[in-house]
């Protein structure tokens, strides 16, 4: 038996949870190295505005991870599903059908967001200020959005098969091209805010690259093929009855993180350059959670696969509480550094003033959002998104932008901060809940059939 198909089907809960989640955390927290790189160094070109502008062009970042997750996580979630029941020409043709929807994709991204910089940039929040340098940052990010996109959609197809050692790798590889490019672009041929995102772009291309070549080397338990080129109607449905709603819920976020940006900038564009340092920072902490989590959603698609439905509430467990663990020694590290954290982007006393006070409060929600993240990755594994979907709908839309609002109204900037810690404790109760009630029926069919 592969090791990767007894890691998915036979090993402890526990080591299961730590071999799966590990390797896709360690290549996430080098992808944080993506934008964190991009910060350091537009911070020693002594630019407030520049800093805020690669802060309000994340979102852009954000969306186009969010449509590659269409693939991505719609695909990982099905080929999980069919290595668990043991339909390998099935997960291998996703696979191929997967490749071919990544181009397509990233080709219609490429047309529209050249089409609609202008009013996309200043839907982001930008002032005259920040304008110009948000624009030359989106525009490269849009021309090659099939390496952005392709990145992170073919690292989830390998770790839906459990190749999360070769995820990592290629995620490590494409962080340190960006760590080399950058200084190069930046400074050496002086694009500023311009060069810092082609070296975003070309970190992605060397990511991508390192995938093909496990592919072409024949590494991995499924390869691509000349002959699943054909689309099928039913594997496309699967990819988007699971991907689509995946990508709303990305989509959910980067509206509250608009809204935030444009409630911060009421403050000042300082304001905006401050938290944007501190959500860099706090990148650390959400990419340990989602690595984790992502690396149980194959755990959980192939076990569901399998119908071996206990296993499947023994590995939540496990994972919330490795998560909620590494997440509390993240908290003590950023509540205690905070200061001397921001130093590291910006010599500007006041951005660091600011910065460490949004960082102490936002690492609050580091301590809930991680099981909310395993339970709604559970129900994308096993194909049932829509209760993904509405655990996202109160997150987002229901619970924090209405806090956001609210708490910005009652208490000002200290209340601007501090909902999203709020809404994230009241939805990590409720979606464990739903879990679990949900899990206890699909238990009670097992216990019948063992019987």
């Amino acid at each position: 038996m592969d090791k990767r198909i007894y890691t998915m089907s036979q090993e402890k809960p526990y080591k299961a949870v730590v071999k799966m989640g590990v390797p896709v955390t360690m290549g996430m927290l080098f992808m944080v190295a993506y934008n964190l790189v991009d910060t350091y160094f537009i911070g020693l070109l002594h630019d407030d505005y520049q800093l805020a502008a690669v802060n309000f062009a994340y979102p852009v970042l954000m969306i186009l991870i969010a449509i590659a997750g269409i693939v991505g996580n719609g695909g990982a979630s099905y080929i999980a599903r069919c290595l668990g029941a043991k339909k390998m020409e099935e997960a291998e043709h996703t696979l191929t059908i997967g490749f071919e929807l990544i181009i397509l994709s990233s080709i219609v991204i490429t047309a529209l967001g050249l089409l609609l910089i202008d009013p996309l940039v200043n839907l982001l929040g930008t002032e005259s200020n920040t304008f110009g340098y948000t624009k030359d940052y989106c525009s490269v990010m849009f021309i090659g959005s099939i390496f952005t996109m392709g990145n992170y959609a073919i690292g989830q197809l390998l770790r839906s098969e459990g190749s999360t050692f070769y995820s990592m790798v290629g995620m490590i590889s494409g962080t340190l091209a960006n760590i080399i490019l950058d200084p190069i672009f930046i400074f050496t041929l002086g694009l500023e805010t311009k060069g810092a995102a082609i070296a975003t772009v070309l970190g992605n291309l060397v990511g991508v690259l390192v995938f093909l070549w496990y592919y072409a080397r024949r590494k991995t338990i499924l390869e691509p093929s000349i002959k699943y080129r054909k689309l099928d109607g039913a594997i496309i449905k699967e990819i988007m009855w699971v991907g689509i709603p995946h990508t709303l819920e990305q989509i959910f976020v980067t509206m509250a993180m608009v809204v935030n940006n444009n409630l911060a900038a009421a403050y000042s564009e300082i304001t905006v350059a401050a938290m944007g340092v501190a959500n860099k920072i706090m990148s650390f902490g959400q990419y340990i959670y989602q690595g984790m989590a992502a690396g149980c959603q194959p755990l959980m698609g192939f076990n569901f696969g399998a119908k071996n439905y206990s296993r499947m509430r023994k590995i939540m467990k496990s994972g919330v509480l490795v998560i909620t663990l590494m997440e509390l020694v993240v908290v003590a590290i950023f509540g205690i550094f905070a200061p001397s954290l921001i130093g590291l982007f910006t010599e500007s006393e006041m951005v660091i003033e600011i910065g460490a006070m949004t960082l102490r409060a936002f690492m609050i929600y580091l301590i809930f959002v991680g099981s909310t993240s395993i339970v709604r990755n559970t129900f994308n594994a096993i194909g049932k998104p829509i209760y993904a979907f509405g655990i996202t709908i109160v997150r987002q839309l229901i619970l924090y932008i209405p806090f956001l609002l609210l708490f910005n109204n009652l208490w000002g900037y200290n209340g601007l901060i501090y909902a999203q810690p709020a809404e994230e404790f009241i939805c990590m109760i409720l979606s464990l809940i739903l879990l679990s009630k949900y899990l206890q029926k699909y238990e009670s069919k097992e216990r019948e059939n063992d019987k």
